[in-house]
């Protein structure tokens, strides 16, 4: 699976951005999806996962609770982050992951695949 993050720009505290992570190779619709962040001079951090399954269970940091949405388009082979209430200490650089389990990619350890990244500004 190779995957492709984009959608990350600089945008002004309390505004909203919707990352994506077009996906392609193998069967996407078996892969529980995520995204991660890693902040400038800080350890990479899980934000949100989705299952695999149609209507699957979705999952969120503390942080991301309440602000961030994660969905999935299996028809795109595409999975989404959609972020309102933008805040400074959301800056860093947003990852999409992907694996066939849902517990691996919440720990964001061995993870099968990795997407490149694509970076999050937010002003204040």
């Amino acid at each position: 699976v190779q995957l492709q993050a984009s959608g990350g720009g600089l945008v002004q505290a309390g505004g909203s951005l919707t990352l994506s992570c077009a996906a392609s190779g193998r069967t996407f619709s078996s892969y529980c999806m995520g995204w991660f962040r890693q902040a400038p001079g800080k350890e990479r951090e899980f934000v949100a996962a989705v299952g695999w399954w149609s209507g699957g269970n979705t999952y969120y940091s503390d942080s991301a609770k309440g602000r961030f949405t994660i969905s999935r388009d299996s028809a795109k082979n595409t999975v989404y982050l959609q972020m309102n209430s933008l805040k400074p200490e959301d800056t860093a650089v947003y990852f999409c992951a992907a694996d066939h389990s849902l517990s691996t990619i919440r720990s964001g350890t061995q993870v099968d695949y990795w997407g490149q990244g694509t970076l999050v500004t937010v002003s204040s």
